[in-house]
């Protein structure tokens, strides 16, 4: 069995260093990896993605992420990505890395994802440009997860992404906004590529344990949900 701890949503500013290095330092025996769910920065600047470096690049194991919505409010995705990379977190988007944990090998694909809804309730692509710009971006991202998840060569898989693959998730959000927390293109890649595990952030108020239509546990590890620095979750090989 494989244990990971995980966390998204953590929002730290400048200003903040230092909130988690206990929690952190209790990681070391505890979990093989940690992986983040996106929104690590509050407004998605450089400087608040060297925050981040220095709390979770002292973590005692790797350390890897994906974007979520508020690091990409400073439109500068390359300096919060070069941030975070200078302090030994592995940066993922629509890309993956593999763990070596005592022979069993350990793929992570990530993408932030996007929006579009689910199922009675999604983007059509069609209509005004924005629209159709709009649902083009959640094909592109999801599909990248797919082609990043297809490509991983190891013996379990883990999906990270920032929005949720799932409506289960989501419960306890205003369903108003469900198409803005996630796509179920998300979950349909998932479903068709073999993964023991999808992980993601960004409903603060949802709920932690859901599935996608084929059965994959998705868990919703959006600090503000867990109430607690991390989570630590078991993936079966």
């Amino acid at each position: 069995m494989i244990r990971v701890a995980a966390v998204g949503d953590v929002h730290l500013g400048e200003g903040m260093r230092g909130v988690y290095a206990e929690p952190l330092a209790a990681l070391a025996g505890t979990a093989v990896a940690l992986l983040l769910a996106g929104d690590l920065t509050r407004h998605g600047t450089a400087a608040e993605a060297k925050v981040v470096a220095a709390e979770f690049g002292a973590a005692p194991v790797p350390v890897v992420a994906v974007l979520g919505n508020h690091d990409l409010h400073g439109d500068d995705p390359e300096g919060v990505t070069g941030a975070l990379a200078n302090g030994g977190i592995t940066v993922l988007e629509c890309s993956g890395t593999v763990l070596e944990v005592d022979g069993v090998r350990l793929g992570v694909a990530g993408t932030v994802g996007f929006g579009g809804g689910f199922s009675g309730g999604t983007v059509a692509d069609f209509g005004e440009r924005e629209m159709k710009e709009f649902a083009a971006r959640s094909r592109r991202l999801a599909g990248g997860l797919g082609d990043a998840l297809t490509a991983l060569d190891c013996d379990v898989r883990v999906a990270l992404t920032h929005y949720s693959p799932v409506p289960d998730t989501l419960e306890g959000e205003p369903r108003e906004i469900y198409p803005f927390l996630g796509s179920h293109l998300l979950a349909d890649v998932i479903d068709a590529c073999d993964v023991a595990l999808a992980l993601h952030g960004h409903a603060h108020a949802g709920a932690h344990e859901g599935r996608t239509p084929g059965g994959v546990p998705v868990r919703n590890v959006a600090r503000p949900l867990l109430r607690q620095p991390y989570c630590v979750l078991e993936v079966k090989p």
